[in-house]
């Protein structure tokens, strides 16, 4: 059984920082583009982050591009998100998902991605 575990979420004040990980496990994702993305209250899933599969090709939405860094450990079947910076916008469940496909670089849609964490809570208070 494939499953992706975000962990690292919590409450953090704004300014401070926070590393996200998500451990894989079923299967490995060392061929496949991984990604971060981030749903609040009221609002439609939102891509933050991805990484290519070999970890050479990095994207980010606009509006943590500068604050938040993607990176991989293939031979632990782990992606990171350390996030920098934290604003009160931030403040949101964050997944993590796995593109079956392989050698990809790392889709903006959420649709490109075939299996999700189940997330983890970010909350960034003022």
């Amino acid at each position: 059984q494939v499953q992706l575990v975000e962990s690292g979420g919590g409450l953090v004040q704004a300014g401070g920082s926070l590393r996200l990980s998500c451990a894989a496990s079923g299967r490995t994702f060392s061929r496949n583009a991984m990604g971060w993305f981030r749903q609040a209250p009221g609002k439609e899933r939102e891509f933050v982050a991805a990484i290519s599969w070999a970890g050479g090709s990095t994207s980010y939405a606009d509006s943590v591009k500068g604050r938040f860094t993607v990176s991989r450990d293939n031979a632990k079947n782990t992606v990171y998100l350390q996030m920098n910076s934290l604003k009160p916008e931030d403040t949101a469940v964050y997944h993590c998902a796995a593109d079956s496909k392989v050698f990809g670089i790392g889709a903006r849609s959420p649709q490109e991605y075939n299996y999700w964490g189940q997330g983890t809570q970010v909350t960034v208070s003022s």
